[in-house]
Order: C-alpha cells, then sequence, then structure tokens
C-alpha cells in the first residue's frame, strides 16, 4: 500500500491541480500564467507546498483505502454469505465442519470453539457449557469485526483534518502577501492576488481532499455495519446447532441443585 501511495502521490496532486479553476470567475477571461494553478503551487513558500503535498497524500491514502477496503469486505461476506448457506441444512456440528471444508475461516472457528467447549463439559452442565459457549462466540464475533473495520477511522480523520491544514496553508500564505504589500508599499491587486490566490489554493485543495473522505467514510461504515449483520446471523446459526447437538449428550453429572 505504501508502496502505491508514493507512485501515485505526483499524479494525484497534478489533477487536484487541473481541477481547479483555470479561468476568472463570471468573466470568461483566461488567468495569467502566474495564476494558474500548477504555477501557484511552484510558486508558494515551502511550508504552503509542504501543506498541498500533505492534503494530495492524504487524498491518495482515502482512495486506497477505498478501493483496498471495499475489496476486503466485499469478499469476507460472500465467503460468510456462502458458509451461512452451507450451515442451514447441518444437524450437528461435525456436519457443519465437514460442510464448511475450511472455506470459511470465522464459521470454522466459531465451529472449533462449539466442538472444544462440547467435549470438554461432556459430562458438565449443558447451560453452563452454552455460557462458554457464547462467551468464546462473543470473542471470535469481535475480533472478525475489529479486524473487517481495520484501516475505515482513518477516512475518519482525513475528512475531519484536511479543511484545517488547509486552513493552516491559507493562513500562513495570507501571513505572507499581507507582508508582500508592507515591502512594496502598495494595495495593487496585480501585488496582493498571486500571494492571496496561493493562500486560497490550499484550502480548495484541503476540500477536494476531505469531501471524497468523508464519504468513502460513511459508505464504507455501512458496508462494515451489512458484514457484521451476516456475521451475527453466522454465529446465532451455530449456535443453534450447538445447542441442538448438545441436547441430545446425555449430562452424566450435573451440578448440585
Amino acid at each position: 500500500m505504501t508502496r502505491l501511495v508514493k507512485s501515485c502521490l505526483p499524479v494525484v496532486l497534478a489533477d487536484l491541480l487541473s481541477i481547479l479553476p483555470a479561468t476568472a470567475a463570471g468573466t470568461g477571461a483566461t488567468l495569467p500564467s502566474a495564476l494558474s494553478p500548477l504555477s501557484m503551487f511552484l510558486q508558494a513558500d515551502l511550508p504552503v507546498k509542504i501543506v498541498m503535498a500533505g492534503l494530495a497524500l492524504a487524498s491518495v491514502v482515502a482512495w486506497t483505502v477505498l478501493i483496498a477496503k471495499k475489496i476486503e469486505i466485499a469478499r469476507a461476506a460472500r465467503t460468510l454469505s456462502r458458509g451461512l448457506a452451507a450451515l442451514a441444512g447441518a444437524s450437528g456440528l461435525a456436519e457443519a465442519q465437514r460442510t464448511l471444508r475450511s472455506r470459511d475461516r470465522i464459521s470454522a472457528a466459531l465451529i472449533e470453539a462449539a466442538r472444544d467447549e462440547a467435549l470438554r463439559g461432556a459430562r458438565a452442565d449443558k447451560e453452563g457449557v452454552k455460557e462458554r459457549m457464547s462467551l468464546r462466540f462473543g470473542r471470535i464475533e469481535a475480533a472478525a469485526a475489529r479486524e473487517i473495520a481495520r484501516g475505515v477511522s482513518l477516512l475518519a480523520t482525513i475528512g475531519a483534518t484536511a479543511p484545517f491544514v488547509g486552513l493552516f496553508g491559507t493562513v500562513w500564505g495570507i501571513m505572507n502577501s499581507f507582508i508582500g504589500i508592507s515591502k512594496a508599499q502598495t494595495t495593487n491587486l496585480a501585488v496582493v492576488a498571486p500571494g492571496i490566490a496561493e493562500a486560497l489554493l490550499a484550502t480548495a485543495i484541503g476540500l477536494v481532499a476531505a469531501i471524497p473522505a468523508v464519504i468513502f467514510y460513511n459508505y464504507l461504515v455501512r458496508q462494515v455495519a451489512g458484514y457484521r449483520a451476516v456475521l451475527g446471523d453466522t454465529v446465532a446459526t451455530i449456535s443453534v446447532i450447538a445447542g441442538r447437538e448438545l441436547d441430545h449428550i446425555p449430562a452424566l453429572h450435573r451440578a448440585a441443585e
């Protein structure tokens, strides 16, 4: 992923600069070359350049996370759904395990935990065995949910911070513009405009990075919620199969009443 981000950074920065307006608003007149987005980036101060490059990197990361997590979640949900469909006709844990044939790692782990607790508690109270199964199922389910959601929160971070990072670049650029005005001792628009335009460019790139990141985050959160729903159905199905099997195992020793 790091190699992909580094290779895409120059391209994304050029794209971000190219989509910004290159004509004067409302007049249709072409801006001077000094006020084109690419020229403004090249002529900006080092801190502003760092801000713009960082925002471009954040945009690359956001797109990378979207593509990677979309593929991961879709594949995991599809595998889990197939495993859930295969479990529908299983009458016991052994049959369920044979049906899956290690195609679904999460379901296989749940079945293995259920069989382990059933064997360990063959002479124990069935309610205690079911409770321990439920605890182990909960841990497996929580671990799977954490794994599938890993990286999604990065999009929220980008969406929340990118506008403020861009605003920092804007403030820095405007400060330099005021310094330039004081040195030139003039308020001529030709002197003021380039510095202010460079400053506003940082905010524009920040918004271009932040808005898609927020959209991607909300989309992936819904995808994760859908996966967790299928995961919950799988846990419930295996719990039913395990409970049905436990009901057929005679308890030789029961807890004292």
